[in-house]
């Protein structure tokens, strides 16, 4: 069944996106924007940007996190045996300490680079946080209070995205919060939210359009620069697009063909610069995740020249739906994550920002406790995630730690589906608080948050 998060159709959407709002021509020399954006720099302080990265599939948390202390360990070891094929060796683990807690935990062996920034606190765990209709108990699952559709990819994808677990939604909370924070954006038209991956939920908002970005090549409509033929092409559409038919349609069109040639024109250089001060981080990652954070860093870079105050983006990994050969699988993905994240944190040092630009994951839902045949595990509820930048207050794990026991008091059923003990709604409204939403405006991103007892969870500074 094709889902949201399915290849094929991601790739689809982002091709059905490059003609979109901002897939057109570049006529602007970017060392003009660059000094032109020199008057600028006073409100750089203001700036802040919120940076999504998605997993899709579904990431297993408990591969992922995992208590190193005696008896939590061998819980985990119970449940997933040496024999089930997707048990971590204890002495594999690498190790953090969270200032809050005295249990000790492992991260993945692949998490290296994210082990480091923990133990500089510049990194916070969240745990066992999920897709919730109000604070549940097992009692409470059992008789039927749960999220619509709870362990089906693409529903999970889009209640992830849109914060909204008991019908469909139209728009994402990405997008909603981008609606909110426009007056204090002060871009003069430049979109708040930009998606890496075409037109997903997360992005759209009610009044909200996303700026869509390749990962890499041009940004331009072939045709339209470069000669005097070009030119002249691009002088006549550039009329067409002027001209009033009367008609609504039309009219609206010709709007949007005119707000895409203005913002290419902005956009192309920026992402075409080989001389960005963040290309040394990149130089030398390939993989498709550092070349979608080094599209961002360099957006980021040029964030006088857009004059954007408030930046939300949107990066995703595909792969996480691993019913079999879990280990290798994670394994590659969590080479190709985390030194990608380590790369785009060094980045905003770089730059000055690390302070203003919050890096966080989501995923469909983490992965069941009891292994799957074919040495992989299944669809189920509650995961960890991490939330990454200088504004955080990092080197501790937030939330509830499950009970590794399949049936136990944290387990919806009985192969280790783990009822989360925190909701993304307060996981996204901590963030969008730090990002500058009001109560008020809160309530109007995440409509169910007066559900839960707590609307900030303290990880952000």
């Amino acid at each position: 069944m094709t889902t949201l998060g399915h290849p094929a159709r991601r790739s689809f959407l982002r091709r059905a996106t490059a003609l979109s709002t901002l897939g057109l021509a570049s006529r602007l020399d970017l060392l003009n924007l660059v000094a032109a954006a020199n008057a600028q720099t006073a409100s750089a302080a203001d700036y802040k940007a919120l940076v999504c990265v998605f997993m899709f599939g579904g990431n297993d948390g408990n591969n992922t996190v995992i208590p190193i202390d005696t008896a939590g360990y061998a819980q985990y070891a119970a449940a997933r045996t040496a024999a089930s094929g997707i048990q971590l060796a204890q002495s594999s683990l690498l190790p953090i300490q969270p200032s809050g807690s005295g249990t000790a935990f492992g991260l993945h062996p692949d998490l290296a680079p994210l082990q480091s920034l923990f133990a500089q606190r510049k990194l916070a765990i969240l745990a066992n946080v999920g897709t919730l209709l109000r604070p549940t108990t097992k009692a409470q699952y059992a008789a039927g209070q749960r999220p619509l559709s709870l362990y089906s990819h693409s529903d999970q994808q889009a209640q992830w995205q849109s914060s909204i677990s008991d019908a469909p939604a139209g728009t994402g909370w990405g997008g909603r919060l981008a609606d909110q924070v426009a007056p204090l954006h002060g871009a003069g038209g430049f979109p708040v939210i930009t998606s890496l991956d075409g037109a997903v939920l997360f992005t759209t908002g009610l009044d909200t359009a996303p700026l869509t970005v390749p990962v890499s090549g041009a940004f331009a409509l072939a045709g339209y620069s470069g000669n005097t033929a070009a030119n002249a092409r691009l002088a006549a559409l550039t009329q067409l697009l002027a001209q009033d038919t009367g008609n609504t349609f039309v009219r609206s069109a010709n709007a949007i063909g005119t707000q895409s040639l203005k913002l290419s024109g902005l956009v192309n250089p920026i992402l075409a610069n080989t001389n960005s001060t963040v290309a040394p981080h990149f130089a030398n990652l390939t993989t498709n995740t550092a070349k979608q954070l080094y599209q961002v860093a360099k957006m980021i870079e040029a964030r006088a020249v857009t004059g954007a105050k408030r930046q939300i983006f949107f990066v995703q990994l595909g792969g996480f739906d691993t019913h079999n050969d879990q280990l290798q699988r994670q394994q590659a993905l969590f080479a190709e994550l985390a030194p990608a994240l380590k790369a785009f944190y060094d980045a905003t040092a770089a730059l000055g920002a690390s302070s203003q630009v919050t890096t966080f994951t989501l995923s469909d839902f983490g992965r069941t406790l009891q292994p799957a045949a074919g040495g992989g595990s299944d669809h189920a509820w509650g995961s960890h995630h991490f939330i990454l930048g200088d504004a955080v207050r990092g080197g501790d794990l937030y939330g509830e730690f499950p009970q590794l026991v399949l049936g136990g008091p944290s387990d919806a059923e009985k192969e280790g589906r783990w009822i989360p003990s925190t909701a993304l709604d307060q996981y996204g409204a901590t963030l969008a608080k730090w990002f500058g939403a009001s109560a008020t405006q809160l309530a109007a991103v995440f409509p169910n948050l007066a559900r839960f007892p707590a609307s900030d969870l303290g990880f952000m500074g």
